[in-house]
């Protein structure tokens, strides 16, 4: 798995591309969500768009990632995600707990008005 990481305002987008799965970059995205943590950059955008499968593995990294955004009083949230991982998601019920959107503006958009709220 690769990972390319972009500013948007306060919003640091991630662009996800491979697979998240055991021994394919095992742990690279809990990685960067500690070291952008450490660094004060709470506010990110997961874009899965590129992202061809995940694991158990990998959604315990999705989950790892949120809890650890959420601790530090920041959001973590999905754009783009491909039918086949929007389907995995919502079968772990997953979707309840990762805001989604279809479009990175609308995703970005959303940071605004709940920082503001």
């Amino acid at each position: 798995m690769d990972i390319q990481e972009r500013a948007v305002g306060s919003v640091v987008v991630l662009d996800l591309t491979g697979r998240l799965v055991a021994g394919d970059g095992d742990g690279r995205l809990k990685d960067k969500i500690n070291s952008l943590t450490l660094q004060g950059r709470t506010q990110i955008l997961l874009n899965l768009a590129a992202v061809s499968y995940i694991d158990s593995n990998g959604l315990g990294e999705l989950v790892a990632s949120h809890t650890t955004i959420t601790r530090h009083g920041g959001q973590i949230k999905l754009v783009s995600l491909t039918k086949r991982v929007q389907d995995l998601l919502a079968i772990c019920r997953l979707l309840t707990v990762f805001d989604a959107f279809d479009s990175e503006a609308d995703a970005l958009g959303s940071f605004a008005v709940t920082a503001q709220a």
